[in-house]
């Protein structure tokens, strides 16, 4: 409440004896409001709650007198009549709610008309006790938009046009009044009736022209080729040119498309404005880009700039694979990743947009998971516009009773309290208002919204299916559809908007374009000067992933960032273990101690943001980090209000210094892991990093890495410096929390896609960190990460370590050895490393046992890089032991698991002629660990022993 209204309220003008008079003053306002005084007006439009959206109030005196009078009706009703003008007043109310609630159920939605509508009691009159006899009498219409009293008849023609006529509208369920009013007010005061120009119908006709011909075009040039085609769903490209034109008259600068195949040729070309000669070569099999691989043209991304009411704006059509609805949190991380680099807090410059298909918007979860997103801090992006191309088929299935178990396919949207508009694509007009009202809604209030349009597919699900075969009730009625196009010609012939003829022109002059290779689409801008686009070119040259670069920090910095890192604010108290935490890290950064993993992955940060080099770290516990080692975020003990007493060192570090972003994120992998491959295969130059809980968690987001993360750049050519961090290591904590399924991850390598590695000290990864953003390479990283290492000293490193000296891919032998007395060459990586050691200093330089080496014959070398792999640094150390006769491979997977299998004919290219390559791994199993703690010691202990025995496996 206002200090005014406090002031008001005080005001002794307002005691009790003067109610009368007041209540006659605000009578009058509500008559006439400028008839009072300012000082009046002023307090009763607050009364009114200071907006004019909300439905004003009603003047008391002639409600007071209606009931006043009802005692005292003629006797032939008496008081019996009073009390049932009063229950029906009521009843008319339930009535207008359950319009809202359910005239979804009676609206006229699908263009076939093949099933009956549900069922819903509530909307008929005498469910609430209303009769023929009352369809004239007047009530009063509560929060209705319009006249305040209407006739019942009134009342029930104006909600049956409104909620039950082309479009079918979900909103009740929302908990905030504020926008449930909004979406009211929008549809009940045009009761869902648009009204166009003659120019904007004209405008539609065009578009459905123009996406109906391309299709037709296409099937008879290219016969039997798959396109994926949108007959059935034509309505789609003029809502689509409808909501970009209304975004960017509210400022919308850049707009992120996400669809999958249904549909995505004419959006290319009849949006975007791709060139009909570019898609008839792909169709013909001929491309332009040098890719090692390359896609299906119905999987291509696309980019374009559009002239608007309110300026430019850029389109990108994100590139999807078939997995249909995973392209959705990459497009919401491409667009937030534009967002932080406009400033963009709201966003209200760039915009994400969402096609889905009604199957999979249905049936997959990563809907659900990036519903969950939609909210959160570190993953919002100002609301999504989500349109369904809904042709009410998945593949074959079509039965309602396979199809789902919800009524509707938008059904979960519902889990965020998102609106959903239902539309019949038959009616482009309806579709239209709606795409406006969505827009507005997503730009008031910043969340997602999502459009249902009610469609069908013509033909099968591709162009080389015969849908008869498993539809013929559906394709029965779909074969006696004239077209979307079709009826609206002649609707608006009917009207006498256009002439017959027009409607043909239309046809003749797109076919034209198409035989001349050229677009049609007038609102495309060529050679723009974008001002927040990106430079990939520095990234796309030639370079080798070996190239050189200077990773190293001064010693005086690396100690005024450790400095900075460990400064805590005044009267903030620290949890005592993360408090010791801290000291010991005041003491590595003077050089007093080693640093351990943590204090270096920091400082590696620090170093990046104080360049200039913006930092985004994302995944579940990622703040604090699952092994309790990063502690990115500090929190006060003495906290006294949940959203405030935290601590984050790393935006402390420069003045002048990059953002550092550290989210934990919700309980998902696939949904976040896409998301943040959208954004760093949208922004290059921020350290990007996603971290899994555990090593292999990231199995649940396989296809974010089969599908993009692996060959994104083969493919597509999208480049990303995306960098996933999995916790690997066998230390008896099962089946799920020991491998990161290394051997998965090495399948994927080929056309040094990707860069797999291993660091096994504290130094390493600072080296890894900055090599990854330094380079001028932008290529996924994919790290296995220790666990029990983190806090070992035998991975500690010393701070003048990370002030010279570089990433290795190969350490060689640590030890005192004589190189010529070396017969074995052990090569590993990771924790077993420093488990080796630790059994090569126990067992001394004497054999231990019949056959087997000494500790003096045995030389222990580190591949810290598995892919790209290091060829001329490998060689060089197998080299530097010119007597040894056996190469072993040691790891502590199974034998079918691990590194093994995939880096054995890198190992073989280096052998002598008198050499021989072993192994050492735990026996080959179904499983990547053992469960009984007993059994992993003892298969832990077989491998050390093994790889310092005689009885090997080749």
């Amino acid at each position: 409440m206002t200090a005014d209204m406090h002031a008001m309220l005080g005001n002794s003008m307002l005691y009790g004896a003067n109610m009368a008079y007041i209540e006659n003053l605000y009578e009058t306002y509500l008559a006439a409001p400028g008839s009072v005084s300012d000082q009046w007006r002023v307090y009763f439009d607050t009364l009114q709650g200071g907006s004019l959206a909300q439905p004003r109030d009603m003047a008391h005196g002639p409600v007071i007198r209606a009931f006043a009078e009802l005692p005292f009706a003629s006797c032939e009703h008496g008081e019996h009549q009073g009390m049932d003008l009063a229950r029906k007043q009521v009843a008319v109310l339930q009535l207008i709610n359950a319009y809202r609630f359910l005239g979804v159920r009676q609206a006229s939605l699908d263009p076939l008309g093949r099933h009956p509508k549900p069922e819903a009691p509530e909307l008929d009159p005498v469910f609430h006790g209303l009769a023929e006899v009352d369809m004239d009498v007047t009530f009063n219409t509560g929060s209705l938009a319009g006249p305040p009293r209407l006739t019942l008849r009134e009342i029930l023609q104006l909600l049956r046009q409104t909620y039950c006529g082309s479009i079918g509208v979900e909103y009740m369920f929302i908990s905030d009044v504020a926008q449930k009013r909004w979406i009211q007010n929008r549809l009940e005061n045009v009761r869902s009736m648009p009204s166009y120009s003659a120019d904007i119908k004209r405008r539609i006709l065009e578009r459905l022209t123009a996406a109906e011909t391309l299709e037709r075009y296409l099937h008879t040039k290219y016969v039997g080729q798959k396109r994926f085609s949108l007959e059935g769903g034509e309505s789609l490209i003029p809502m689509l040119d409808h909501v970009l034109q209304h975004a960017g008259a509210q400022g919308v600068r850049e707009t992120v498309i996400g669809m999958a195949h249904r549909g995505r040729l004419n959006v290319a070309v009849n949006t975007l404005g791709k060139l009909p000669r570019d898609l008839f070569a792909e169709f013909e099999g001929k491309h332009s880009e040098n890719l090692t691989s390359g896609d299906v043209k119905y999987h291509q991304g696309f980019s374009s700039d559009i002239s608007t009411p309110g300026g430019a704006m850029h389109l990108a059509l994100a590139f999807n694979p078939s997995h249909l609805e995973i392209v959705n949190p990459v497009v919401e991380g491409s667009v937030r990743a534009r967002q932080d680099r406009r400033g963009d807090r709201e966003g209200r410059e760039v915009m994400p947009l969402l096609l889905h298909g009604d199957a999979a918007f249905a049936g997959q979860g990563v809907i659900m998971e990036t519903f969950s997103l939609s909210q959160t801090r570190g993953y919002r992006t100002g609301g999504t516009v989500h349109i369904i191309i809904n042709n009410q088929i998945g593949f074959t299935t079509s039965d309602t009773r396979d199809t789902r178990s919800s009524l509707y396919c938008s059904d979960v949207a519902k889990m965020i309290e998102a609106p959903v508009f239902h539309v019949n694509g038959d009616d482009p007009e309806a579709l239209l208002l709606v795409a406006e009202i969505a827009l507005d809604y997503r730009m008031t209030f910043k969340r997602d919204v999502v459009i249902d349009m009610v469609c069908f597919r013509k033909l099968g699900h591709n162009e080389q299916d015969e849908p008869m075969v498993t539809q013929p009730f559906m394709y029965s009625y779909i074969n006696k559809h004239p077209g979307t196009r079709e009826l609206y010609a002649r609707r608006l012939v009917e009207q006498n908007v256009i002439d017959e003829k027009d409607a043909g022109a239309m046809i003749a002059a797109y076919r034209r374009a198409m035989d001349e290779g050229i677009n049609p689409v007038q609102l495309i801008i060529s050679n723009f000067n974008k001002e927040y686009a990106v430079n990939w070119s520095k990234y796309k040259s030639d370079v080798c992933w070996d190239v050189a670069v200077d990773t190293t920090v001064p010693l005086e910095k690396l100690k005024k960032f450790s400095q900075r890192l460990t400064e805590v604010p005044e009267k903030f108290k620290l949890q005592s273990r993360v408090e010791k935490i801290i000291a010991d890290r005041r003491a590595m950064g003077k050089g007093e101690q080693p640093l351990d993993w943590g204090m270096a992955e920091n400082l590696a940060y620090a170093s990046l943001v104080a360049e200039g080099i913006p930092v985004r770290l994302s995944g579940e516990d990622s703040a604090r980090g699952t092994f309790f080692h990063r502690h990115a975020v500090l929190h006060d003990q003495n906290r006294v209000e949940w959203d405030k007493g935290y601590h984050v060192p790393l935006r402390n570090i420069a003045p002048d210094q990059a953002d550092f972003t550290v989210i934990d994120s919700i309980l998902s992998e696939e949904a976040v892991l896409a998301f943040e491959y959208g954004y760093a295969s949208a922004e290059p130059n921020t350290l990007v990093i996603w971290e899994a809980q555990f090593g292999d968690f990231a199995n649940g987001a396989q296809v974010v890495i089969d599908q993009f993360i692996s060959s994104g750049e083969a493919k597509w050519g999208r480049m990303c410096g995306l960098v996933m961090f999995l916790p690997h290591g066998y230390e008896g904590q099962g089946p799920e929390h020991s491998s990161g399924r290394m051997e998965r991850y090495l399948q994927l390598c080929a056309d040094y896609n990707i860069q797999v590695c291993v660091p096994s000290t504290s130094a390493q990864i600072f080296h890894l960190l900055r090599r990854q953003m330094l380079r001028p390479i932008r290529k996924p990283l994919v790290v296995f990460t220790p666990k029990s290492m983190l806090r070992s000293r035998d991975a500690f490193s010393p701070l003048d370590e990370l002030a010279q000296g570089s990433f290795q891919p190969v350490i060689g032998e640590k030890g005192v050895l004589r190189a010529e007395r070396v017969r074995r060459i052990i090569v590993c990586s990771g924790k077993i490393y420093h488990e080796l050691m630790s059994a090569r200093n126990k067992r001394g330089f004497e054999a231990v046992e019949a056959g087997a080496l000494s500790s003096e014959e045995v030389a222990i070398i580190r591949l810290e890089q598995l892919y790209p792999f290091p060829h001329d640094a490998f060689k060089a150390q197998i080299a530097s032991f010119p007597n040894a006769t056996e190469l072993l491979w040691c790891q502590e997977e199974p034998r079918n698991q691990g590194a093994w299998h995939r880096i054995q004919h890198y190992l073989m290219r280096h052998l002598r002629d008198n050499m021989r390559l072993v192994s050492a791994a735990r026996p080959s199993a179904a499983s990547p660990a053992a469960g009984y703690l007993a059994v992993h010691n003892e298969q832990q202990k077989a491998v050390i022993h093994a790889a310092f025995g005689c009885n090997l496996d080749q």
